[in-house]
């Protein structure tokens, strides 16, 4: 017996909930995070090496792109572990209905906001 239901393979005409958006965005963040690992230790080398590549250093991330990078960092940084509580609190049936697990995606995109903003503020 073969059932003929419809099949719809494009995921952009598919509106997804709020917490399933930030759920994977919540990868997205820790796939991105593990990328910039090689990055983050390279520039914990290159500070503790010797005072020059410290200063070297130091005047690589003065620079805006270097700040604006720093910033996409800790915006990702501070999402994941936010979303990354979230998914915690879920874990212990906290917020698993439908409008804690709204109410938990809002707070998520709230916290890490004001968190990164806080941040650029002090980079900058």
């Amino acid at each position: 017996m073969q059932k003929k239901r419809p099949v719809n393979l494009n995921l952009f005409t598919i509106q997804f909930p709020l917490p399933a958006i930030t759920s994977i965005l919540h990868r997205i963040s820790g796939f991105a995070l593990f990328l910039f690992i090689p990055f983050l230790l390279w520039m914990l080398h290159a500070s503790l090496a010797s005072p020059e590549q410290f200063t070297n250093l130091h005047e690589l991330l003065t620079s805006i792109p270097a700040k604006l990078g720093l910033i996409l960092l800790f915006a990702g940084l501070f999402y994941h572990l936010f979303a990354g509580i979230r998914h915690l609190f879920m874990d212990a049936q906290i917020g698993e209905t439908l409008k804690g697990a709204n109410r938990g995606a809002v707070l998520v995109l709230i916290l890490s906001t004001v968190f990164t903003v806080m941040a650029g503020y002090w980079l900058w």
